[in-house]
């Protein structure tokens, strides 16, 4: 089995949110894999479906960010997850808007559904898909521009954006990780 954690707020007030790209991502993947969601007890929604073969689970936690460590805790213990196994497709303030950056392992670099994902698994290494969503001017409050919309231009980019982290997604589902991390981030 495979498992991708898309971050971001529950509510249409946080829909088209820069924090909510994990989201959106994620449901762009169920909708072409055919997958829908329903609540579950792993405190967030959760679509299963197969893909290429392979198991495919989704969790969009309903935790609000800064406790998406809780949602993923229990869907681990539910449904006996393992780490190894899973992908988190996040928003990331130090990767320009429209990339894609992959890696296995580092700290929250201040990502507060990071944070959480680390304190609640006990680890800083497993996947991660970090969605670039630029930081903002200085004097910006930082919390104010992840809560916020998206400018003209990116709404532009937007589709293009999130279809490239679902081919990601796609892509892992038939290579290791290091494989999709090298095709990619170049």
């Amino acid at each position: 089995m495979k498992w991708f954690v898309g971050l971001g707020n529950p509510g249409s007030e946080y829909a088209s949110t820069r924090h909510n790209i994990g989201f959106m991502a994620l449901d762009y993947f169920a909708e072409q894999a055919g997958i829908s969601f329903k609540s579950s007890k792993c405190k967030g929604l959760v679509g299963e479906g197969n893909v290429k073969g392979t198991k495919v689970m989704l969790l969009k936690p309903m935790t609000y960010m800064n406790l998406s460590g809780e949602s993923v805790r229990a869907f681990m213990d539910f449904y006996k997850a393992e780490l190894k196994d899973m992908i988190v497709i996040y928003d990331d303030l130090d990767t320009l808007f429209g990339q894609v950056r992959l890696r296995y392992q580092g700290s929250a670099g201040g990502h507060n559904g990071i944070k959480s994902l680390i304190q609640h698994t006990g680890t800083q290494t497993f996947n991660r898909i970090r969605m670039g969503v630029s930081r903002p001017k200085p004097g910006y409050d930082i919390a104010d521009y992840v809560l916020s919309g998206f400018l003209k231009d990116e709404v532009k980019q937007l589709k293009p954006f999130v279809e490239l982290s679902a081919e990601a997604m796609h892509f892992s589902l038939e290579h290791p990780f290091e494989q999709t991390m090298a095709k990619f981030n170049g």
